[in-house]
């Protein structure tokens, strides 16, 4: 369905986007309470009992309202308010009322999740990644993708094996003109940027891109400007220093926000990294169900980077009194992984994430990974001084 050429690449799920249907298992499911599987609106299969189809059926619902919503918007509005939204810190003295308000709306309705068919228009455009594109010549991408065809590299071969890995069993992206998409987006953009070249992780993120965006491009362009304007830097280069300084972010914010659970998981020497370091590298694709996954996006790519610690904080926090209860280092990776898999309500967990956890600022988070990026830094720079020193032939 992806073509090689940069245009028209049709987006792939939108056959499940165009209607959303009611799932229904079977009376004898019903009736023996057994796990079921079906299919969510981007192709994935999901394994679930009959309440999972139920909440699922509720999501979708939802989703059928928001977009009501959001129609109804560009209806009122206009189809393009919401760039009208951007506030600038010098001008706000200047601004419009109306252009205030939308402002606020425009946050609100973010939250409450933008819907599957507005998602690849409202991305582009909102996240900054239509910008970053205009400043290259058009031809860029296809450009990129033909001069690098037949190129070897470290970045190529890792990818090359990373592909069949990356979400199995998709009725898409597990198939060779899907691995051939994504395969395009990876290698085109390990060189762009050979500083970063390829990690694991961001195949999962670019995969799920490939499902949402309209075109091959604009995914590669949105997987650009997350790399290069939204995510912290070197999260993805070899050492991946800035993956451990959300890491030690995360564990202090857990400490103050968390206070019990942070105090009970250092008694059971649980470190957080072990669940943690898959949700910064895959920004929670790998890890909850994808309509989850994307509305944590949809606030990504407006509000920034700070949400992925609003969320993970969530994610503890909706199973404090379960996981206080536990003194097994094995049963706390069960409880979090039981959690995340069955997520299938967004609201849920945002809802914790907004209105439980409490807001972090900007600055409060870039104040946090100053501190931690110097005492990363001093570990990585021991550790190679220590392998330096292992290497060196001992003196006669």
């Amino acid at each position: 369905m992806y073509a090689s050429s940069a245009q028209n690449r049709k987006l792939f799920p939108s056959e499940y986007n165009s209607q959303i249907p009611i799932l229904r298992p079977s009376i004898y499911a019903r009736r023996a309470n057994i796990t079921v599987k079906f299919q969510d609106i981007y192709g994935f299969i999901v394994e679930g009992n009959v309440d999972d189809v139920n909440v699922l059926n509720e999501v979708r619902e939802k989703v059928r309202e928001q977009g009501r919503v959001w129609w109804s918007m560009e209806g009122t509005k206009g189809a393009d308010w919401y760039l009208q939204t951007q506030i600038s810190s010098k001008v706000k003295s200047s601004l419009k009322l109306s252009v205030l308000v939308n402002a606020i709306t425009l946050k609100r309705l973010i939250r409450k999740g933008i819907p599957p068919t507005l998602r690849p228009k409202i991305w582009f455009s909102l996240s900054g990644a239509a910008k970053k594109k205009s400043t290259v010549p058009d031809s860029y991408y296809n450009d990129l993708t033909m001069a690098v065809l037949d190129k070897d590299t470290p970045a190529t071969k890792q990818i090359d094996q990373d592909l069949p890995r990356t979400f199995p069993g998709h009725p898409w992206l597990d198939t060779a003109e899907g691995h051939a998409a994504l395969r395009r987006v990876l290698v085109a953009y390990s060189f762009r940027d050979s500083d970063v070249g390829y990690c694991q992780g961001m195949n999962y993120v670019a995969a799920l891109l490939l499902l949402v965006m309209k075109t091959e491009e604009e995914a590669f362009w949105m997987l650009a400007y997350l790399l290069e304007n939204v995510l912290v830097s070197d999260c993805y280069t070899n050492n991946l220093s800035g993956c451990h300084v959300e890491q030690r972010v995360f564990k202090d914010l857990l400490a103050k926000k968390c206070p019990r659970i942070a105090a009970h998981l250092d008694a059971l020497d649980f470190d957080v990294s072990i669940v943690c370091t898959e949700w910064f590298l895959c920004l929670f694709a790998k890890s909850l169900p994808s309509e989850t996954t994307l509305r944590v996006w949809d606030v990504l790519f407006y509000e920034g980077a700070q949400v992925l610690f609003n969320v993970a904080l969530a994610i503890f926090k909706m199973n404090e009194e379960e996981l206080l209860m536990v003194h097994h280092f094995g049963d706390v990776i069960n409880i979090i992984h039981r959690t995340t898999n069955h997520l299938f309500d967004p609201d849920d967990l945002l809802t914790v994430a907004f209105d439980k956890v409490g807001s972090m600022t900007t600055s409060t988070i870039s104040k946090e990974r100053k501190k931690q990026e110097s005492v990363v830094m001093a570990e990585l720079n021991q550790r190679i001084t220590r392998q330096n020193s292992s290497t060196e032939t001992p003196k006669s």
